[in-house]
């Protein structure tokens, strides 16, 4: 299978998805769904309504609050279905061990989500500042403190994402990541969705999540450059409340990225795609099934809804 960042797609499709514990969401312009492999071996589907398409409400369309409100949405429903798919790899001798099962990963989905929004905040927003508060040559120099800041929080991430995937665990997650990908690139090259036919789609994908972070860096990257305090807490202060502007704005880029291809584009691409190197891997065929079962009910039968 070629891994090279080129893609066959003859349309851009608005379904997108996230790797769950032995499973994929995929999100439609009517329908989500979600597919795991359960201990038994089978395949558990579920599917629900969504309001992605002609039916999305008005903030899902204004430029700028669609990407705030999506990335909120795309945050809560990926902690709900990784909660969901971790419950689901319990044996029905587990789950008769403890009648409070469901509360308790309930529980566990909130206290999770809490301490991931913790946990970004202070390697994100606050060590990168108070990093660069100790370098007395640019501490005072706003723009080359705003562009030394994003390069910290850039090298985080990329170590970050690069120690995780050490993992056996995180490992299975990104190849699933990878299943995912070349699913949906399989179904915008417009051939049946079969286990051959995925296996021969690139897994990075220009309109994934890593890419949209990348951006977000970027992009803050130069939203701070406007900010003009140079105190420690001031511009942690001023990062929290220029985030929405930011998300938003990172949202618009993707969705440029996405419908067009130049040389702006490809620059702006390059980073998410080289990070994808580390976060999606090469699936097997199990992983690819269920890739196939989470995309096929999200497809809408008119295709017009499923055009990015």
């Amino acid at each position: 299978m070629s891994n090279k960042n080129q893609s066959n797609e003859k349309f851009r499709s608005k379904i997108g998805g996230q790797a769950l514990i032995e499973g994929i969401m995929m999100l439609g312009p009517n329908t989500g769904a979600m597919a795991c492999r359960l201990p038994d071996g089978t395949i558990d589907l579920e599917t629900w309504e969504e309001h992605n398409g002609k039916n999305a409400p008005w903030y899902k369309k204004v430029p700028l609050v669609r990407g705030c409100t999506s990335f909120v949405t795309s945050l809560t429903k990926g902690y709900k279905y990784m909660m969901k798919s971790a419950e689901k790899q319990l044996t029905e001798e587990e789950k008769g061990e403890e009648e409070n099962t469901p509360a308790i990963f309930n529980i566990m989905m909130y206290i999770g989500m809490i301490v991931g929004i913790v946990m970004a905040v202070g390697l994100f927003i606050f060590l990168p500042k108070w990093l660069i508060g100790f370098v007395p040559a640019i501490k005072k120099k706003r723009i080359l403190r705003s562009i030394a800041e994003g390069l910290v929080k850039i090298a985080i991430f990329v170590a970050y994402m690069a120690l995780v995937s050490l993992m056996k665990d995180i490992r299975r997650q990104y190849m699933y990541h990878g299943a995912e990908h070349m699913t949906i690139a399989c179904h915008e090259a417009e051939l049946p969705l079969t286990v051959e036919n995925v296996r021969k789609q690139s897994r990075f994908h220009k309109r994934c999540g890593t890419s949209f972070i990348f951006i977000v860096l970027i992009v803050g990257i130069f939203t701070m450059c406007l900010v003009p305090f140079t105190v420690t807490w001031q511009r942690i202060v001023a990062s929290l409340c220029l985030l929405p502007v930011v998300v938003g704005i990172s949202y618009e880029c993707i969705r440029l990225a996405g419908n067009h291809d130049n040389l702006f584009t490809r620059i702006l691409s390059a980073p998410g795609l080289a990070m994808q190197r580390i976060t999606t891997r090469v699936p097997d065929d199990s992983m690819i099934e269920i890739a196939i079962a989470a995309l096929t009910p999200c497809i809408p039968k008119d295709k017009e809804e499923d055009k990015w």
